[in-house]
């Protein structure tokens, strides 16, 4: 049986101290990890249906094949994975502020394993993602690189940060130089922790071509609560 607590790793970061945790769950009788900031939390291994469910639709809603994939936000590495599940997806490039994450997913500590950083269609960047959208973009070894999809999970919601710089990102402008980035025909996924905001896909409508919005819906595994998050996503116009 596995400890009922452990502590795996710690390090301050710029933007507060991260931890990555793993506890023995007795009712479900299973290991749940846990990455905090401070005190909140970033990703659970117990609930991880929006994840999987915004690089799943995120690279179904693609057009084509070879698609080349940015990922915002590494986390566990479920949506990730999700989108290496796809056959039609050529390139991978994940972008993580927090380098520690990425050495986490290289050494195998996860419960992925290196699923993610061992496919030979991946590269893990560690980089500013809101910096890079509003620059000259996701590749440093080819700038203004464009893409069939770009699919961001990092803060909580669009109006529930983790840090108050990513905000720009999330308002017209900031959509606007982001889509600068994504093909004619693209998509860009957003994951959200909350239910639909119906303002943040009229916002999103101002910038791109189509624009929906899927809610994910599943229980606490213990409790039986039931929840409700989203998977925004977004088409730029075709040429």
């Amino acid at each position: 049986m596995s400890r009922l607590f452990e502590e795996l790793d710690y390090c301050p970061t710029p933007i507060g101290p991260l931890s990555l945790r793993r506890r023995h769950d007795p009712a479900l009788n299973i290991d749940v990890y846990e990455i905090m900031l401070g005190d909140e939390y970033l990703m659970t291994s117990l609930f991880t249906d929006s994840e999987v469910a915004l690089g799943a639709q995120g690279t179904a809603a693609c057009e084509g094949e070879k698609l080349d994939i940015v990922v915002g936000g590494l986390g566990l590495g479920y949506t990730a994975e999700a989108v290496l599940e796809n056959e039609n997806v050529a390139n991978l490039l994940v972008v993580d502020y927090l380098p520690p994450v990425i050495e986490w997913h290289k050494s195998g500590i996860l419960p992925m394993g290196r699923r993610v950083s061992g496919d030979t269609r991946t590269r893990l960047i560690a980089g500013d993602f809101f910096a890079m959208a509003a620059g000259n973009g996701f590749d440093p070894e080819q700038l203004n690189r464009r893409f069939d999809a770009i699919l961001a999970d990092i803060d909580h919601a669009p109006d529930n940060l983790l840090d108050d710089r990513s905000d720009s990102f999330y308002q017209p402008e900031g959509l606007r130089a982001l889509s600068r980035h994504i093909k004619p025909g693209g998509i860009f996924g957003l994951w959200s922790n909350d239910a639909t905001d119906q303002r943040f896909v009229d916002r999103l409508s101002t910038v791109f071509a189509s624009v929906w919005a899927e809610p994910v819906h599943f229980s606490n595994k213990v409790t039986g609560q039931a929840f409700e998050q989203t998977v925004y996503l977004a088409r730029t116009a075709a040429e």
